[in-house]
């Protein structure tokens, strides 16, 4: 009798691990939103970085990887497609609420699900992520769409998880995760220079460096360290599966946190992408690497 409650909660372990790390990161994005007023989408993606790579640094000591031409080569487009995911989808919520957002973003992923699967019923899970799209963003004159610019940026931010997604898993395969802290680190040099040109000496402001610090922690140290646990406790296609509810996640924090208040056209598109990625995730092949949050 003792072994059943036992089984039960080390089963329920990482899925709670997971939930509170989607939580965290939608958090923390509707935190970086607050910072937006002052140092701008390109800024506070600039503090994210930088100080999360101060923490994964001091974490994970990335200079124990060992480095060959081709891995290096690896790395840094892991962590130039991590730089233009957070860059892409803060601009994203520049004009897009942060639900939308993350569904948006969430095509990236799916379309690699889909890419790895190649099955019959794959045009299902497509059918179903086009209506999500057709259903956010405007057609010809139709009104209640979301901004266009904002939901290109939110789809350039799905493009560059992708490439995070296959770039990662090589990645990973050489160096393990200590990867994270290199791509985070490359990530910080690779957009700083957009933030300083845009924001300038603001970020420099000491009230600024609590908020950035709480971002960089409830958006990668935080979430990213969970995951990984989790991530070693669950089979990928439930890991996946868990994931595609993120923009759930995203929705109701900018709800809670930003006053975001989504239509029933809306909800329902979010539920059709949620849908398609939880489909393309249980069909998909094994050995595809599972989305992470990487917002």
């Amino acid at each position: 009798m003792t072994d059943q409650p036992r089984s039960l909660a080390s089963a329920l372990f990482p899925i709670g691990l997971l939930l509170i790390a989607m939580a965290s990161i939608q958090s923390g994005a509707s935190l970086a939103k607050s910072m937006f007023p002052l140092v701008g989408a390109q800024g506070t993606t600039t503090l994210r970085l930088l100080f999360a790579s101060v923490i994964m640094v001091i974490l994970l000591k990335p200079w124990r990887a060992t480095l060959t031409a081709k891995s290096l080569r690896t790395v840094l487009i892991y962590g130039i497609a991590l730089g233009g995911m957070n860059f892409l989808f803060y601009m994203s919520l520049r004009s897009v609420p942060l639900g939308i957002a993350v569904a948006l973003e969430f095509t990236g992923p799916l379309a690699v699900a889909i890419y790895s699967s190649r099955k019959a019923v794959d045009f299902l899970w497509i059918a179903l992520a086009v209506a999500g799209l057709v259903l956010l963003i405007p057609m010809g004159d139709a009104s209640g769409g979301v901004d266009l610019q904002g939901a290109a940026y939110a789809l350039g931010a799905g493009a560059c998880w992708a490439l995070y997604i296959l770039f990662g898993q090589k990645a990973g395969a050489d160096n393990g995760i200590q990867t994270a802290a290199l791509g985070v680190l490359i990530a910080a040099l690779f957009i700083a220079p957009i933030g300083i040109v845009h924001a300038g000496s603001a970020l420099l402001s000491p009230a600024l460096i609590p908020v950035a610090l709480g971002v960089a922690i409830l958006s990668t140290a935080l979430p990213y360290s969970l995951e990984m646990v989790a991530l070693t406790r669950l089979p990928a296609r439930t890991f996946g599966t868990l994931m595609s509810i993120e923009p759930a996640f995203g929705a109701l924090s900018g709800l809670l946190f930003l006053h975001e208040v989504l239509s029933l056209s809306q909800w329902l598109a979010i539920a059709c992408i949620i849908t398609a990625s939880i489909g393309a995730t249980l069909t998909m092949r094994s050995g595809t690497p599972p989305a992470v949050a990487a917002d």
